[in-house]
């Protein structure tokens, strides 16, 4: 059995070094450096970043289309997989960083290409959040008891919606820092119920960061899915459901968890507005061949909080509670941004 195991490392070592040489020195000093947040290989060989303060730019770097393809050979068998002219398109966890990887094959492309969004460096918490600008804050001390709402701030509000264990809907654009928001909140979360709660995370490809010890991370395969992990964290004791990336059917069976005695969850989903979530919800829930469900997403979903990207930095624009529904749609208060030392407004407005 050593004699196996030894086998084995050495088999792991080997296909680790021939990654590093087929990845390149480019691509490995773009993953070394903590400013680049994405490596983008287009298919006419030309190697993008997106860099932190800068955005996208061309690194003059040039990597020819046998490499790459040797590359995505590469990176299957790191991940037990196959990639082919038939099954062109390559998911998952690129080895080194738990960097998420998308490939590319021809037909789908033109020439083979590929895309590496870094895992954060760093978990950032709401106070970094407030001391960066990206959200309005009071003092930890505004936070209101879990039986009042808060008076200021969208920061105190925020903590209090993880103290009342309030479902948390994070919502925004591609690249318009969701994640890295949902790990400040499962920061925060943390902080607060230390050991005594349990917390299963679910999400395709490791992004989220939770610390809280008794906690179980889900991930999918290529025979697993979002709605049936969804369905198995049921019978693994959870006290609350974070599901990394509402994307497909899996939507209806968390929005019916939150619904059943696993309050206090949260999820991202790619829209532009608290509006256009809970109408983004109701697409994806209509992927599981039901009607929309607009009672049961008004239900489930107690807070919306949208966060977006701006030519000078992201910016939480707007948090919302929601109400409920009416004939004309979705009723939400949305929680006025303040000043400092000015009074928390809140403006009922129905989502039409």
């Amino acid at each position: 059995m050593a004699e196996q195991l030894s086998l084995h490392d050495q088999a792991h070592v080997r296909l680790q070094e021939k990654l590093r040489r087929e990845l390149g020195p480019a691509v490995l000093e773009a993953l070394a450096d903590p400013r680049v947040i994405e490596v983008m290989l287009n298919p006419d060989g030309h190697l993008w970043i997106d860099e932190l303060g800068v955005g996208m730019r061309d690194t003059g770097s040039r990597i020819s289309a046998p490499q790459v393809e040797n590359l995505l050979g590469t990176v299957a068998a790191t991940l037990g997989r196959i990639i082919t002219p038939e099954r062109p398109i390559l998911e998952g966890e690129l080895p080194i960083g738990d960097s998420r990887f998308c490939g590319l094959l021809p037909p789908v492309v033109v020439d083979p290409s590929f895309c590496i969004r870094k895992a954060a460096a760093r978990v950032y918490c709401l106070d970094d959040y407030v001391n960066a600008g990206i959200v309005d804050g009071s003092p930890p001390a505004e936070i209101a008891s879990i039986d009042r709402f808060p008076t200021r701030g969208h920061a105190a509000v925020l903590r209090h919606a993880i103290r009342a264990r309030q479902n948390i809907l994070v919502v925004g654009g591609t690249q318009s820092g969701k994640t890295t928001l949902a790990n400040a909140l499962l920061h925060e979360l943390s902080a607060f119920v230390g050991s005594t709660q349990r917390v299963l995370t679910i999400e395709e490809t490791r992004e989220l960061r939770c610390t809280v010890p008794n906690s179980i991370a889900l991930r999918t395969t290529e025979t697993v899915d979002m709605t049936r992990l969804v369905r198995t964290s049921l019978r693994l004791r959870p006290d609350r459901i974070i599901v990394g990336e509402v994307r497909g059917a899996e939507a209806l069976a968390m929005l019916k968890a939150w619904n059943t005695g696993h309050p206090g969850g949260m999820a991202t989903v790619h829209a532009n507005d608290a509006r256009s979530g809970l109408i983004r919800l109701e697409q994806l829930v209509q992927e599981a061949n039901v009607p929309p469900q607009p009672a049961l997403i008004a239900e489930a979903v107690d807070l919306i909080v949208v966060i977006v990207r701006t030519p000078t930095g992201r910016k939480i624009t707007e948090v919302a509670r929601v109400r409920g529904t009416t004939p004309s749609g979705y009723d939400l208060d949305y929680i006025d941004s303040t000043l400092e030392g000015a009074p928390l407004l809140h403006r009922r407005l129905a989502a039409v």
